[in-house]
């Protein structure tokens, strides 16, 4: 018997005003797995993850949540500049009754998984760029979350940091073995750290495979998106 998913998302849709960002997407994201969410800028992938967190409620269609155990890697780090990394991941433990020593065992073991436990009291601005993603990770993990959300992890890093970062994704879901969703514009995130992947575009999906199969599809929606080519489907929404 198959394993039940832990996330289902089932006929969603959304919208703001007259505009529609989704038109009834579903899809299932199992323990273990990696999904890609790509497609072009405003096709409704980060409306997807708020309501999925409950901070948006669908106008049809259901959000099914087999865990409420979920962490959030945000676009930006989200980090708050005058704590120190320890208290940025002590505010993330705060609804559980621990003591400081309790906690702080909790976050350096966490920080060991992503390379800074000898910045535990550094300020995020004393931070790299690169640095301040991994401290939103170890945050984002420090409840051990079920499922794990990334909002355009790697946007804004180059290419090296964006490599690092790649891999500590990956590392991660093989730790935790979660169900994880990626957002994400960039290539190399999506064919390196993912399972599966789906493309949507105007609100719902249009192609879902594995990245070696997006890479070499010959659907005209995924073609254009993996090539980054003007011709195809996607171009009046490009415009």
């Amino acid at each position: 018997m198959p394993l039940p998913p832990m996330l289902e998302i089932v006929n969603l849709h959304k919208s703001f005003g007259e505009r529609q960002i989704l038109k009834g997407i579903s899809f299932k994201v199992y323990k273990g797995d990696m999904l890609g969410l790509i497609g072009p800028s405003g096709c409704g992938k980060s409306t997807i993850l708020k309501l999925i967190c409950d901070l948006l409620t669908p106008d049809e269609g259901e959000v099914v949540r087999w865990s409420d155990d979920i962490g959030l890697v945000f676009q930006g780090s989200a980090l708050l500049n005058s704590f120190t990394v320890r208290e940025n991941l002590r505010l993330a433990l705060r609804r559980r009754k621990l003591s400081n020593d309790q906690m702080d065992g909790i976050i350096i073991e966490k920080l060991r998984l992503v390379g800074l436990t000898d910045y535990i009291d550094a300020y995020p601005t004393q931070l790299s760029g690169g640095q301040q993603k991994r401290t939103s990770f170890a945050r984002a993990i420090v409840n051990d979350p079920k499922i794990i959300l990334y909002d355009e992890p790697t946007t804004g890093l180059d290419p090296v940091m964006s490599t690092v970062i790649e891999d500590y994704m990956i590392e991660l879901s093989q730790q935790l073995d979660a169900a994880c969703i990626v957002v994400t514009h960039q290539y190399s995130t999506w064919t390196r750290t993912t399972d599966r992947i789906l493309l949507m575009h105007d609100g719902t999906s249009v192609w879902e495979g594995t990245p070696d199969e997006a890479v070499n599809s010959e659907n005209p929606y995924m073609k254009q998106f993996a090539h980054a080519t003007r011709e195809g489907p996607m171009m009046s929404t490009l415009l």
